[in-house]
């Protein structure tokens, strides 16, 4: 557990939740409390459970963001949540997220073009009609001679 008992007025120290706010990895500031609080943030290694816990330059953060798992150092404090070029200048990205084609389930099937491979259902009935096979052709009237 990450000692706790400092507030915002420590120099050299932020609470954990408003840095991942002023840092803009998070919408709101609530929503980085409520991370912080679901012990979801590790600070140096250790696992933090209140959003007061503080953080100064030279910490590392992992936490999980969407889909991908972050590795952060804190490089400054900051004092405001400013434009997103100040927000980047607050930290060093250890571990930059995986491109989405690397993320994509191995057992999904890739995009495939129309017109190749195997063709569906209403492919086969056009090719078919074109073709002219009567024994097709009668099966999609009903034809009753």
């Amino acid at each position: 557990m990450i000692n706790t008992d400092t507030d915002d007025s420590t120099p050299g120290r932020l609470r954990i939740d408003k840095w991942l706010w002023y840092a803009r990895f998070f919408k709101t500031r609530s929503l980085a409390a409520k991370l912080c609080n679901d012990g979801g943030v590790r600070l140096s290694g250790a696992v933090v459970t209140k959003a007061h816990a503080s953080v100064k330059p030279g910490d590392v953060l992992t936490f999980a963001q969407g889909r991908h798992i972050r590795v952060i150092k804190v490089v400054a404090l900051g004092s405001r949540r400013g434009p997103a070029p100040e927000a980047q200048a607050l930290y060093e990205d250890l571990a930059p997220p995986v491109p989405e084609e690397r993320l994509q389930d191995p057992y999904r099937a890739p995009f495939q073009q129309p017109g190749a491979g195997r063709p569906t259902k209403r492919d086969r009935r056009a090719i078919d009609a074109l073709k002219g096979d009567p024994m097709m052709d009668g099966a999609l009237r009903n034809e009753t001679d």
